[in-house]
């Protein structure tokens, strides 16, 4: 069964804790069984989420459950706007699809209202 969980070290992630600096950085991983088949690294800052990288193994359905795991976590603390720097840019292609950021974008503003709006759906 597939189980999305923070991570409470960063082994294994040394390089994308080279690209956040002094940053601290979070890992959610996707786990299958206890096999780790997906990752999203990320870090909270006042007025942002900041998304260094994720490894979703280019499945739709596990990008989404990534993202929006780390979408309700910055919600839970206040933060409405994540930020994606991946070093990969190509990555940005799949957040697109989702709907996550607009063509061009790399910011997602308004997280809360983006989990909302599930629910308008829902009723229609």
């Amino acid at each position: 069964m597939l189980e999305i969980q923070e991570r409470f070290d960063t082994q294994g992630y040394e390089q994308i804790l080279a690209i956040a600096g002094d940053r601290k950085v979070h890992i959610t991983e996707a786990l299958d069984g206890t096999d780790a088949i997906g990752y999203i690294a990320y870090s909270y800052e006042t007025e942002r989420t900041v998304v260094f990288d994720y490894d979703d193994g280019n499945d739709l359905m596990l990008c989404d459950g990534l993202v929006r795991s780390v979408m309700l976590k910055s919600a839970m603390k206040g933060i409405e706007t994540l930020s994606f720097e991946p070093l990969d840019k190509s990555k940005l292609l799949s957040l697109y699809k989702l709907k996550f950021l607009t063509e061009g974008s790399t910011v997602c503003e308004n997280v809360d209202s983006f989990l909302n709006a599930c629910e308008h759906c829902k009723n229609k």
